[in-house]
């Protein structure tokens, strides 16, 4: 069976949220707000709430934050948060649990931290500490450990602080902040943006509640906060995915519900349905689309087999074979890039022992990296297991033998690049028959003969087929977080397909 994948970014897009007729829901408080003040944890130091979270009409699952005060160290306090989602999708239950604990200072800065996520069955751990210009990171996975040194400039938080921040330093109406968090789901530093909009009342909690607007990663969250610091309310995703505070036994229940739930939660908010059917999208030499529901700043990359055009209300893309590049001569990247594309990275685990001696084993006697490739992709798809399972890295799949597209791409890239074949993932829509629509899809790009040629080892392609299109580079979570802004929002207009 031909289908999409949705890849790991529903990590990022899980955060919490809501949204909809706002001008019905909410109006302004009849009360003033009381006056801001600035605090430290200190003048607060003991809160703990539980959150039940809804995506797409369905209840998925449940976060927990505790903060307390740290055994033995004066002005030091610790903040363990979780978060536990189980959601369908093509059928299966898909678990992901986050757990984070973070020592911060009194004025909420990043002191050391540990995380652990767990998705469907594969774990990734992070441990580091604030040094004096530096925070030191090391990842595990699979009993292997990478160690990252990241130069800081400034202050930095935790992720887990964000819903503090603006309680701590003044809740007023008007006022705005601009800060740095490390964030453990994409193991970067990133911007903070958060702004004070209303004081507002709501049928959907109990009294006035300041309206804070968080831009971070690529997302917007809207959250109610209420002036003893409680997030009464969070909604993101244009109201795809709701959060609000429950106890704990209630936030717990939601598991046998979870269990209960046949709704195709994922696969209902991805998929982009077309008007136009393609039956065999394996046969399909040129396409030409348009597409709508892309942000301003989202160009559509353009190489051999892709050109696409902004317009006035959306892209034209029109996707082709290879050889209708002409006679163009290849353009190669550069050797800082190549070099890029051939390194191993904590995903793709291409000098790892095991990963190496089968790649080698794999391709013995293949003539040519064309051959070679195919031979890659042949041994893909008879050993590793197409589910919708995601991964963390190249060994996860190898060892777990099943995955989805995403760890497919990770796979196949990591044997690429241990036979010194420059290989990169790609991300973008592929149309599925099934569905009667595209789903959002990972594949790869190889360089073959001096050119960049786009393989697909999920569904065994190469190259690809006109129905692939791309939407952006990346294999970290961090390079898909301008998707997020896309799903749920994307339409596809499909203009001729031959």
């Amino acid at each position: 069976m031909r289908r999409g994948c949705h890849c790991s970014l529903f990590l990022a897009t899980l955060v919490l949220a809501l949204q909809g007729c706002a001008s019905f829901y909410f109006h302004k408080a009849v009360f003033s707000p009381p006056p801001p003040r600035s605090l430290t944890l200190s003048d607060n130091p003991m809160r703990e709430y539980w959150a039940g979270i809804i995506f797409n009409g369905s209840k998925i699952g449940f976060s927990h934050f505790r903060l307390a005060p740290a055994a033995e160290e004066e002005k030091r306090f610790d903040i363990q948060s979780e978060a536990y989602f189980r959601i369908r999708f093509l059928m299966l239950d898909k678990k992901i649990n986050l757990r984070g604990f973070d020592r911060v200072a009194d004025d909420l800065s990043l002191i050391c931290f540990d995380y652990a996520f767990d998705i469907d069955g594969n774990q990734l751990s992070l441990n580091g500490q604030r040094l004096t210009n530096q925070l030191a990171v090391t990842v595990r996975s699979r009993g292997e450990s990478t160690r990252q040194v990241i130069s800081l400039g400034t202050q930095i938080y935790p992720a887990s602080a964000i819903a503090l921040y603006p309680f701590l330093h003044g809740l007023e109406v008007g006022r705005r902040y601009h800060y740095t968090v490390y964030d453990g789901q994409t193991q970067k530093l990133a911007p903070v943006d958060q702004a004070i909009l209303a004081y507002e009342e709501s049928q959907l909690f109990r009294g006035p509640a300041f309206k804070i607007r968080t831009r971070f990663q690529g997302g917007t969250v809207t959250t109610w906060m209420n002036d003893h610091g409680e997030s009464l309310l969070e909604t993101s995703l244009n109201g795809v995915v709701i959060s609000v505070l429950e106890s704990e036994d209630v936030a717990r229940k939601y598991l046998a519900q979870a269990a209960l739930n046949k709704d195709e939660n994922l696969l209902e908010f991805s998929l982009i349905k077309c008007d136009t059917v393609i039956s065999d999208p394996d046969r399909i030499h040129t396409l030409t689309v348009h597409i709508s529901g892309l942000s301003d700043s989202v160009t559509l990359p353009n190489d051999d087999r892709q050109a696409c055009t902004r317009g006035g209300n959306g892209s034209i893309c029109r996707l082709s074979p290879l050889s209708e590049a002409g006679n163009q001569d290849p353009v190669l990247p550069d050797v800082e890039t190549l070099s890029r594309y051939l390194a191993p990275t904590i995903a793709i685990s291409a000098r790892h022992p095991q990963i190496s001696s089968l790649a080698k084993k794999i391709v013995a006697g293949a003539d040519g990296d064309p051959q070679r490739i195919r031979a890659l992709i042949d041994w893909i798809r008879q050993h590793i297991a197409r589910e919708p399972v995601d991964v963390f890295t190249a060994l996860d799949v190898l060892m777990g033998g099943r995955a989805e597209c995403q760890g497919h791409a990770l796979l196949y890239a990591a044997f690429a690049r241990t036979l010194d074949i420059p290989t990169r993932i790609v991300n973008g829509i592929v149309y599925a028959p099934e569905f009667r629509g595209f789903l959002y899809h990972s594949w790869n790009e190889s360089i073959v003969d001096g050119r960049w040629v786009a393989v697909d080892p999920t569904f065994g392609q190469i190259p690809v087929d006109a129905t692939h299109i791309k939407l952006l580079e990346g294999q970290n979570l961090s390079d898909l977080i301008p998707l997020v802004d896309m799903i749920g929002k994307l339409k596809v207009r499909i203009l001729s397909a031959e």
